[in-house]
């Protein structure tokens, strides 16, 4: 009896042990030997993709001052031991698309967040593992590494993408999993052995390792190739007339920048800098309702502000995808705006009041045309953010 308590014992304290395994925080390695990876489902370079050096424009880390920031510099969000990898990224890219990664086999990070939709969906609500829908849109990954307050979902419960990037696999409308059983979905194809190891440094595979590399695929999804992009490299500043735009992209860019006292529509000041994204204020009521009844948001109405970056392929808009235009986004903020109690001071008259742009059609027109100058295709053709599987 005394033996078998001792094995019996010993098993235990096996048990735990493996279960501590998905706490340890783990540095990706960035040197040494690597395999290739030799898989019948997967289409995977021998060398993998740059997901490293993205290539930005030198105009992304010059503050050309004089209202909003316009420099990236201070808002990359990830963590230290976090830097993303090639192979690091390249298993997030691999987790990323597979659909043996949900409960029936049938849903994707991807299948919500598509790269020809500016990586959100073209559904208000996505459509889980069952059919069901989930409570919101779903938000746009592009220039997920900008959003300085490093905080996700739209209401920001998700304290860091690490946090983030497992919560839908747990989401019993989403993906339906356990993080248990997703670890044994990913030990039952042999390739992430090898993707472990080349990202790694061994085979271990566990949840912080998924949650590290999803993180790093996701961080190197930034967009810098828009007619914008083009325009902005050949001017001397954000102001400037660009070349390359047509006279009504570059009113809309002036309109779109220039703050409201100025006479312009101030939209700079929450989707700011190059990456188009939320200053570090937080969610914010941008006014949708006149009081929340059914959605609080991060409290009282209040929703994380999205990157601009491509926003021309991720309609509909808004958390609940109430907008299927951006010309009635552009109305929402002319003329549409809600008198909530927790309504943004941006969006409000030195009494408190609502504000109302009064635009005239056309530049409404041009704030729309400007926003469509922000799409980058190379996001939806570049062969490092698309599906590996074969």
């Amino acid at each position: 009896m005394r033996m078998y308590s001792v094995v019996f014992t010993m098993l235990i304290l096996v048990v735990i042990a493996c279960n501590k395994t998905d706490q340890i925080i783990t540095t990706p390695t960035t040197t040494g030997n690597t395999s290739i990876v030799n898989s019948a489902l997967l289409n995977l370079p021998a060398v993998p993709f740059d997901y490293v050096n993205l290539n930005l424009p030198a105009f992304f880390f010059v503050n050309v001052g004089g209202g909003a920031p316009s420099s990236v510099n201070g808002i990359d969000n990830t963590p230290q031991n976090n830097t993303v990898t090639n192979h690091g990224a390249t298993l997030g890219r691999v987790l990323f698309y597979d659909k043996n990664l949900s409960v029936n086999n049938t849903i994707s990070c991807a299948s919500c967040h598509n790269a020809n939709f500016g990586f959100s969906d073209t559904a208000i609500l996505s459509k889980g593992f069952a059919g069901g829908k989930t409570g919101r849109h779903s938000m746009t990954l592009i220039n997920a590494k900008f959003y300085q307050r490093g905080r996700f979902f739209w209401d920001e419960r998700a304290a860091t993408l690490e946090e983030q990037v497992l919560m839908p696999f747990q989401d019993q409308t989403e993906m339906g999993m356990t993080i248990p059983l997703l670890l044994q979905r990913v030990r039952e194809q042999s390739f992430y052995s090898t993707l472990m190891s080349n990202a790694f440094g061994d085979t271990a595979i566990n949840s912080n390792r998924i949650a590290l590399a999803l993180s790093q695929f996701v961080r190197s999804i930034v967009s810098s190739n828009s007619k914008y992009d083009v325009g902005r490299a050949q001017a001397n500043n954000l102001v400037a007339n660009f070349n390359n735009f047509t006279a009504e992209e570059n009113e809309g860019k002036r309109l779109f920048i220039t703050p409201v006292q100025n006479g312009g529509a101030g939209c700079f000041g929450c989707h700011t800098t190059e990456a188009f994204v939320a200053a570090n204020v937080g969610p914010r009521n941008n006014g949708l309702d006149a009081q929340t009844t059914t959605d609080n948001g991060a409290g009282q109405g209040a929703f994380k502000t999205s990157t601009l970056r491509n926003i021309a392929l991720t309609a509909p808009f808004m958390h609940d995808g109430r907008f299927s235009t951006l010309e009635q986004v552009v109305e929402h903020y002319n003329s549409g705006v809600k008198a909530h109690p927790n309504l943004d001071n941006a969006l409000k008259t030195p009494n408190g009041a609502p504000l109302r742009l009064n635009l005239t059609n056309a530049q409404k027109a041009a704030i729309v045309a400007f926003m469509k100058t922000l799409t980058d295709e190379t996001i939806a053709t570049n062969t490092k953010w698309s599906n590996p599987f074969k």
